[in-house]
């Protein structure tokens, strides 16, 4: 994980005055291909911007509050989990930059939700 990356986690942790719960980090390429429509280069990888993403755990009034936290601290990806089941309903949070978008396409700062 990148050491800025993880700076700014802590600094979301100690605004939000709680655990940050993961349930995604980095990924090697093989299994971010495997779980997620990325591929093998997707923001939770290392792939020169990478090691920048991780999905959190939340629910609920916390998961907009850290969704307003996040932004406040840089996080230019939001990805958006909250349907099903809440043990299964996360938060994705990204700082990658124009390289990454360069990839992609998508624009920055950049909301998105998951079906």
């Amino acid at each position: 994980m990148q050491p800025q990356f993880m700076e700014a986690l802590e600094r979301i942790r100690v605004e939000m005055n709680m655990p940050l719960n993961l349930s995604s980090a980095f990924r090697c390429a093989k299994h971010n291909a495997e779980v997620s429509s990325t591929g093998a280069h997707g923001p939770h990888t290392d792939h020169g911007e990478g090691g920048q993403a991780v999905d959190i755990k939340i629910s609920g009034a916390s998961a907009l509050k850290l969704m307003e936290v996040a932004r406040k601290h840089g996080m230019s990806g939001i990805g958006v989990k909250q349907n099903g089941p809440a043990g299964k309903r996360f938060i994705h949070l990204d700082n990658l930059g124009s390289k990454y978008t360069k990839l992609t396409g998508g624009p920055r700062p950049w909301l998105w939700s998951y079906a």
